[in-house]
């Protein structure tokens, strides 16, 4: 079993930094069952038909948002250690 980086006895908080981490990796899941809105052909884009390039799209969001998701959470832990080393 892998050791943690918290001390043995303590929990994770919940707080609105990992909130909004989580929404960020949370929101490509979520376009993506939700097939429904993107289950079409037209508008076509170069002639990729928008099935094909909404998801394209989203691979380059989900790169995105997972970057924000990581130096978010990244940024509060640095903050709880008092600014020590990055």
């Amino acid at each position: 079993m892998p050791e943690s980086a918290e001390s043995p006895g303590t929990r994770q908080i919940v707080t609105p930094t990992r909130v909004v981490a989580g929404l960020c990796l949370l929101a490509p899941f979520i376009a993506m069952l939700w097939v429904s809105s993107y289950a079409k052909v037209e508008p076509i884009l170069i002639g990729i038909p928008f099935f094909y390039w909404y998801q394209m799209l989203w691979v380059l969001i989900s790169t995105g948002l997972t970057t924000i998701a990581y130096k978010l959470v990244r940024r509060e832990k640095r903050a709880a250690k008092g600014g020590a080393a990055q």
